[in-house]
C-alpha cells in the first residue's frame, strides 16, 4: 500500500492551525513527519501526543509516543535525550498487562541494544520470546521483529546457517505485505547489513537491489533511503565505480546528517575509503575525521592511510588498539585483522602478520562466505611470501584471485595479482610475473587507484631506497636525498636484498621496475 506521507503531513499541519489535534492525530502526524525526514517536527508532534495520551488515561499509547521521540533522538545521535524518553516509556509500561507495546520496547532495549554486546545468546533468547509474544498477541510486526533479531544475533554468533534461515523467514514476512512499512524497512536494512558484514557480496548486491525496488514503491522514506544509498555506494566501491560512489556518499552524508547520524557517519567513512584508495591522503584524512566526529570508528581505514604515509608505527598501534577494543563482533574483527596483516608486512613484522592472518582464517572458516575466504586468502598468501614460501603462496593466491574475480571486485583482484607476480618471480617464472604485474597495474590505472604495493614485507623506507637505486642513485646520493646516514642506506639495502632475494643493485633495480617501484 502506497503511503502519501507528504499529503498526510500537510493535512495535519493545516488542521493544527484551525485548532488542537487529538492524541491519535498527533501520533499520525509524527509518523508522517518521520518518513519525510522532518525530525524536529516529528519530535514535537510525538511529544505532544505523549502528553495528550497521558491526559486521556492511555499510558500504553503514551509510552509508544515516548519511544518514537526516543528513536528520533537516537537516530540523530542525541543519546541523553533518547535515554530520558526511554525511561518515561519504561515507567509507563511497568505494571501494565502483557502487550505489544512492551514487546517493542524490549526489542529496542534488549535486542537492538544487545547486538553489539557480549551476550548474543541472551539476545537470541529474548528475540525468540518476542516472536512468541507477537504470535500470541496476533501482531505480525512484533513476531517478525523477533525473527529478525534472532537472525542477526545468530549470524554474529557464528551460527550462520541458522541465522540466515531466520533472516530469510523475516524477509518472507516483509514481502508478504502484512507488515507496516517501518518493519518492512527494518528487515530490508538488517538483511543487507548482515550480508555486508559477512562479505557475502552476491547476496549483498541482490538485497541492495531488492531494497531499492521496495523504496521505489514509497512516496518518501528519508531514513531508509539514506541507509540504502550508503549500501549502494559500498557496493559501487567494491565493483570499482569509485567516482560515482564517492559523489553519492558525500551527498548522502550532507542530506542525512541531521536525521540519522549513524548513516551520515558510514557515508563519510565510505568517502574516506575511496579517497584513500585513490591516493587523496588529505581528502581521506578529512573524511575519516568527519566520520569520527559523527561517532564512527575510523579504523581500519585510518590505520591503512597511516601505513601508506609511511607512518607504520602509528598504523600498527592504531590497529592493535582497535582490535583490543573490539571484543564482541568477530565480523568487525575480520576487517581489522586483514588490515593488521597489511600494516605488519609494511613494517616488516612477519610474526604479527602471521598471527593476524591465522585469526582471520579462523573467522573466515567459521562464517563460510566466499568474500571472507578470499580476504583471508589474500592475507595468507602475502604472509607466506614474506616468510619465503612462494610455492605455498602461489596456490593460496590463485584461489583468492579466482574468488575475487567471481565476486566482481576488481581492486581486490589487482591486489592479489600483485602478490602473484611476486610469487612467480620468486619461483623463476619472470614471464608470468610480468603478465600478472601488468594486469594489476592496468586494473589499478582504470580504477584510478594509487600505487600501494610493498611486496615481500618491504617497509615504506625500504621502498623509497629501492626506488632510488632503480633510478641510478648512489648510496651517498640516497642518503642526501632522504636525509639519513650513508650507513643507514647500506643497512636498508642489505635488508632489501634479503627480502626480495637478489644479490646486486642491478637485480634490485630490475625488481623495482617489475613491481612499479622505480622512481625518476
Amino acid at each position: 500500500m502506497t503511503r502519501d506521507w507528504q499529503e498526510a503531513r500537510d493535512g495535519f499541519h493545516a488542521a493544527a492551525q484551525r485548532g488542537p489535534l487529538s492524541a491519535d492525530d498527533l501520533d499520525a502526524w509524527a509518523d508522517a513527519a518521520w518518513w519525510l525526514g522532518l525530525v524536529d517536527e516529528s519530535i514535537a508532534a510525538a511529544s505532544e501526543a505523549y502528553r495528550r495520551f497521558l491526559a486521556d488515561g492511555r499510558p500504553r499509547r503514551a509510552a509508544t509516543s515516548a519511544v518514537m521521540v526516543a528513536v528520533n533522538h537516537f537516530l540523530r545521535g542525541e543519546g541523553g535525550e533518547g535515554a530520558g524518553w526511554v525511561g518515561r516509556a519504561q515507567r509507563l509500561m511497568a505494571g501494565e498487562p502483557e502487550s505489544v507495546e512492551q514487546g517493542f520496547l524490549r526489542y529496542m532495549l534488549e535486542v537492538e541494544g544487545g547486538l553489539d554486546g557480549p551476550d548474543l545468546d541472551g539476545v537470541v533468547a529474548t528475540a525468540r520470546e518476542l516472536n512468541a509474544l507477537g504470535r500470541r498477541l496476533g501482531d505480525p510486526n512484533l513476531a517478525a521483529a523477533g525473527i529478525l533479531g534472532e537472525g542477526r544475533a545468530l549470524v554474529r554468533r557464528g551460527r550462520v546457517p541458522e541465522g540466515m534461515a531466520a533472516l530469510d523467514e523475516a524477509m518472507l514476512a516483509a514481502l508478504s505485505g502484512d507488515l507496516s512499512p517501518e518493519w518492512a524497512g527494518n528487515i530490508y536494512c538488517h538483511l543487507v547489513a548482515a550480508c555486508y558484514e559477512m562479505v557475502d557480496l552476491g547476496r549483498f548486491g541482490r538485497w541492495v537491489a531488492a531494497t531499492e525496488r521496495w523504496l521505489a514503491t514509497l512516496r518518501a522514506a528519508a531514513v531508509f533511503s539514506g541507509i540504502c544509498r550508503v549500501h549502494r555506494c559500498q557496493l559501487d566501491q567494491i565493483r570499482g565505480n569509485w567516482a560515482a560512489a564517492e559523489r553519492e556518499a558525500d551527498r548522502v552524508r550532507q542530506e542525512v546528517a541531521g536525521i540519522a547520524v549513524v548513516t551520515a557517519a558510514e557515508a563519510a567513512y565510505t568517502v574516506a575509503e575511496i579517497r584513500r584508495l585513490r591516493g587523496d591522503a588529505a581528502g581521506a584524512e578529512q573524511a575519516y575525521q568527519m566520520a569520527h566526529r559523527l561517532g564512527r570508528d575510523p579504523q581500519p581505514g585510518l590505520a591503512l592511510l597511516r601505513a601508506r604515509q609511511g607512518r607504520t608505527q602509528a598504523a600498527a598501534a592504531a590497529i592493535r588498539v582497535a582490535l583490543a577494543a573490539e571484543t564482541s563482533n568477530r565480523l568487525t574483527s575480520a576487517r581489522l585483522y586483514a588490515a593488521q596483516v597489511e600494516i605488519a608486512l609494511a613494517a616488516g613484522d612477519a610474526r604479527t602478520a602471521r598471527a593476524a592472518s591465522d585469526e582471520l582464517a579462523r573467522i573466515a572458516d567459521a562464517y563460510g562466505t566466499v568474500g571472507l575466504a578470499a580476504t583471508a586468502g589474500l592475507a595468507h598468501g602475502a604472509v607466506l611470501l614474506a616468510e619465503g614460501q612462494p610455492i605455498e603462496a602461489l596456490s593460496v593466491l590463485r584461489t583468492a584471485c579466482k574468488q575475487w574475480r567471481e565476486l566482481d571486485a576488481p581492486y581486490e583482484v589487482a591486489r592479489v595479482r600483485q602478490q602473484l607476480a611476486v610469487a612467480y618471480e620468486r619461483l623463476g617464472d619472470a614471464d608470468t610475473a610480468a603478465r600478472e604485474s601488468a594486469e594489476a597495474r592496468e586494473a589499478l590505472e582504470r580504477l584510478g587507484a594509487a600505487a600501494t604495493t610493498r611486496p615481500n614485507g618491504l617497509t615504506g623506507r625500504e621502498v623509497e631506497v629501492l626506488g632510488l637505486v632503480a633510478a641510478g642513485r648512489t648510496n651517498r646520493q640516497i642518503a642526501t636525498e632522504l636525509a639519513i646516514a650513508e650507513k643507514t642506506v647500506a643497512r636498508h639495502l642489505s635488508n632489501i636484498f634479503t627480502k626480495i632475494d637478489v644479490g646486486s643493485r642491478t637485480e634490485a633495480a630490475a625488481y623495482a621496475f617489475t613491481h612499479g617501484l622505480a622512481r625518476g
